[in-house]
């Protein structure tokens, strides 16, 4: 039972008189203030993060190489392969990237012109999935704590660019948003009897088969109920239930060990291989070679993502230590500890990552529900305490309709500020999911020919958007790092085992360059290439897109350049109107698709 609040009955009463009985279910079709019905709640989140799977622009290159790649190995036989899935190191599972490959093999069977519908249909999936998991924790903040909550809850949830980012993605951070969800429905649900192992099972999964350190997220959960057991004399059915959470999980490691056992062809536990490279991984290795970040990344980039939710997440317990200081006859015991539990997995999450010195943005996804939840029940007390209309109290002299119009200019700001962020994101980087469209056209590409990705390797969507028969390759540039290799052509399972199980040559966890990973500019058939206005050109990376003798443009979408655009329109989305001060508009650049001249399209 959230602060300030009165529980929400959900269980039916038992039939003592036939007048009485009528007089209750009378009462219970009543409806429920700030209760939205399931079915309408399921197609709000449907629609947003159906919107996020068809427009979103790929956030992270680990998502498409470590991801994507390998579900369009298992798919269609080919892909890009990293470091991280060579059985020397075994640290991403297969039995994850699997269960996605299906969704697209399935789709592969009906659609065989275009791989990107593939793609496409698996973030379907994932955002119907998601949306499934975002309901089901709905229902059960509104039963055990409040409507009022679960709406707030949901208007975070679905006007939020983090969850636009999140909801869709192919990430095991993502899908251990979508267990966490699952797992905090089952210790706030108690209908039909307590669900702790069930809880326990659903953050196990998500740390087993997507990322072990979301395991932490249960903790003060888990805490509560063995304290509570304990003080209540029920701490023996809470250990059994725990155990019996347990052993759950440990049925989910033994089918994840048996799938990776068999593309791998060894013993591995890629949950451990995770956390040992990440904590144990000595000098010279871990998440920190891969560039670090002050403090403050995670404050600022919440901030982007969830406005003033995240000011209001952060503020829960200050405004909870408020509220049991000066209106202690609204909060009791019972709720007080209750509350604490909720909004602690937010602050333990965000206190570990922002020690760490390797930051990205996906880190974060575990905990946006918690996030949402936190910021759900502060604005919830807020508004607890200004509703009153104790006019010895300050607030409860102020006219209601005044109250109500602050308060609903800040849910609006809420919303729109995110939606003008969801907005410029779109319009401002989506052109690689775009540009390649021409090369699905008859003719325009052979087999055997490459595709090209110089200093804009980083931004490549994946085979799914190349035709068959064209591979993606990679040209010198100024970076440094170890780029991906490629998994062995396999034409059948049998050669599909033998690829992932193969120790692929010029790997290293220490992201060291390999030279073997280029190719010579002269061996690419197109090339992908931006071009932004007053950019350096160097030696590696020099101005292609005005190489007209060398190349001709196939299709360009616009880009943002960050770098000539001001914070406002780096931001959010900024109309580019004449009304608009010059220094306030976006600038652009060109994303381009370019052909080799001397490439000439086959007849049709």
């Amino acid at each position: 039972m959230a602060p300030g609040s009165e529980p929400v009955k959900s269980s039916n009463p038992p039939p003592r008189t036939k007048g009485r009985s009528q007089s209750r279910a009378s009462q219970s079709s009543r409806p429920v203030p700030f209760y939205l019905p399931l079915n309408t709640t399921l197609y709000i989140f449907l629609i947003s993060n159906c919107i996020a799977a068809a427009l979103a622009p790929i956030q992270d290159c680990d998502e498409v190489f470590n991801f994507w790649e390998p579900a369009h190995y298992l798919d269609h036989g080919y892909g890009l392969q990293t470091w991280e899935y060579s059985p020397v190191y075994s640290i991403r599972s297969w039995l994850y990237v699997s269960g996605h490959a299906l969704v697209g093999k399935i789709v592969s069977l009906f659609s065989s012109n275009s791989k990107a519908t593939e793609f496409y249909v698996i973030r379907f999936v994932l955002a119907a999935i998601c949306a499934a998991c975002e309901t089901r924790l709905y229902s059960a903040i509104c039963r055990t704590l409040n409507p009022r909550i679960g709406l707030l809850f949901l208007i975070i949830i679905a006007f939020s660019p983090g969850m636009f980012h999140a909801s869709a993605a192919f990430l095991p951070s993502s899908f251990t948003m979508y267990t966490s969800m699952l797992g905090l429905t089952s210790f706030l649900d108690w209908r039909g009897g307590h669900k702790l192992a069930r809880g326990v099972m659903w953050f196990g999964l998500g740390a087993i088969v997507g990322w072990p350190f979301a395991g932490a997220l249960i903790l003060p959960l888990l805490l509560e109920e063995i304290i509570i057991g304990f003080l209540s004399g029920s701490f023996w059915p809470v250990c059994k239930s725990i155990v019996g959470g347990i052993v759950r999980c440990l049925a989910i490691l033994t089918i994840e060990v048996g799938v990776d056992y068999v593309f791998f062809q060894k013993f591995a536990i890629v949950p451990w291989n995770i956390v040992a490279y990440n904590i144990f991984g000595g000098e010279g290795k871990g998440p920190d070679i891969f560039g670090t970040e002050p403090w403050t990344f995670y404050v600022r980039n919440l901030l982007l993502n969830f406005n003033i939710w995240f000011v209001f997440a952060v503020s829960a317990a200050p405004i909870l230590t408020l509220q049991a200081a000066f209106r202690s006859q609204s909060t009791n015991i019972q709720t007080l500890l209750r509350t604490i539990t909720l909004i602690t997995p937010f602050y333990m999450w965000l206190a570990i990552f922002t020690l760490q010195p390797h930051k990205e943005e996906r880190f974060m996804y575990p905990v946006y529900p918690f996030l949402a939840l936190n910021a759900a029940i502060s604005f919830h007390m807020i508004l607890s305490y200004i509703g009153s209309s104790n006019p010895k109290d300050i607030v409860g002299r102020v006219s209601p309709k005044l109250k109500l119009t602050v308060v609903m200019s800040l849910i609006l700001v809420a919303i729109n500020a995110g939606l003008l962020r969801t907005l410029g994101m779109i319009t401002a980087y989506n052109a690689p999911l775009k540009v390649l469209e021409p090369l699905a056209q008859t003719g325009m590409a052979q087999p055997g020919d490459s595709v090209c990705f110089g200093k804009e390797w980083y931004r490549f969507p994946s085979s799914y958007f190349l035709p068959n028969g064209l591979r993606a390759k990679f040209i010198k540039s100024e970076f440094r790092g170890l780029l991906p290799g490629e998994f062995p052509d396999a034409t059948s399972y049998s050669s599909l085992i033998v690829g992932t199980s193969q120790i692929p040559s010029g790997m290293n966890d220490r992201n060291e360059e390999d030279l073997s990973k280029y190719v010579d500019i002269s061996q690419c058939s197109y090339l992908v290439d931006s071009y932004f206005p007053g950019h350096a050109v160097t030696e590696l990376e020099p101005d292609f897109f005005h190489e007209e003798s060398e190349w001709e443009t196939v299709s360009c979408k616009e880009f943002l350049d960050a770098s000539q655009t001001s914070l406002l329109g780096r931001l959010i989305w900024v109309p580019d109107l004449p009304l608009i001060p010059a220094r306030f508009r976006r600038s652009w650049g060109q994303y381009c698709l370019l052909k080799r001249r001397d490439v000439t399209p086959a007849s049709n």
